[in-house]
């Protein structure tokens, strides 16, 4: 069975789409999309390659974006991926901006800003102190949920952060279902830099959830007003978050479609 693809990123973070409009062309009778058919997309040798799959399904009057992390598993957010989702929905499917996509964190609002998109990515939860370890040395981290899992650890050096070819250890209790690692450097004033495990992905060149977990973090080390634009560099290029007067969190970055075609993996 031969199917349409697109290959997107955001910041270098890298994506295969996949268009199913009614849910039937990658859906089983339930819906959910196969693990290995996502492991198999995502493979870099063997496959189209990427850290995950977007799956664009017509929900009502809208569009789902049903993200699977690269190992198949299923996630509930993907901060550069709503960026390539909502560029795709622009650019193949005609929705205009701003627009609402549905997500399992709920509805997320995209919206242009001169070439880059901005997504609201709502209201960030700082849940507490934990500890992540890499290289048998544990560290402080700060647990921050934006629909998905992380814990921040601030570092002197990303090199701190090893290899990254395994994920960080951390509480499984307070982390059941795993959680993406950011090690974090401070740049100047209102601008840091970080490196990322992503569960289900490994190390990754960068994560939006990431760094908007990242700015919350640095945002209460330093009792920013709300209101402050943090500047947040990852390996793949740069992104902006502001936690607004109104909580919410606003990042800004970059969105790529970069091929297409169709695929029988």
């Amino acid at each position: 069975m031969s199917y349409p693809f697109l290959k997107g990123h955001g910041t270098e973070n890298d994506f295969v789409v996949l268009p199913d409009a009614d849910g039937a062309l990658h859906g089983d009778a339930d819906g959910e999309m196969s693990a290995d058919r996502v492991r198999a997309l995502c493979d870099r040798r063997a496959g189209i390659g990427g850290d995950g799959v977007l799956r664009a399904v017509r929900r009502g009057d809208g569009w789902f974006m049903d993200y699977r992390n690269a190992d198949g598993s299923v996630s509930e957010m993907c901060g550069n991926g709503v960026r390539v989702f909502a560029r795709y929905l622009h650019e193949r499917e005609g929705e205009p901006f701003p627009m609402r996509i549905q997500t399992r964190a709920g509805v997320k609002v995209l919206d242009r800003s001169g070439d880059e998109l901005t997504a609201d990515m709502g209201s960030p939860e700082v849940l507490g102190e934990t500890e992540v370890s890499v290289m048998g040395r544990s560290r402080p981290a700060l647990h921050v949920s934006m629909g998905n899992p992380h814990a921040v650890a601030f570092v002197d050096d990303l090199a701190e952060a090893g290899p990254l070819l395994e994920a960080p250890e951390h509480d499984d209790g307070v982390f059941p279902d795993g959680v993406n690692v950011e090690f974090v450097v401070r740049r100047g004033a209102h601008h840091v830099a970080m490196r990322v495990h992503e569960r289900g992905s490994g190390e990754t060149r960068s994560c939006g959830t990431g760094a908007c977990a990242a700015a919350v973090a640095t945002a209460l080390a330093d009792d920013a007003p709300r209101g402050t634009t943090y500047r947040v560099d990852v390996p793949g290029g740069t992104l902006h978050v502001e936690w607004t007067e109104d909580d919410r969190i606003l990042m800004t970055g970059p969105a790529v479609l970069v091929a297409e075609g169709v695929t029988d993996l």
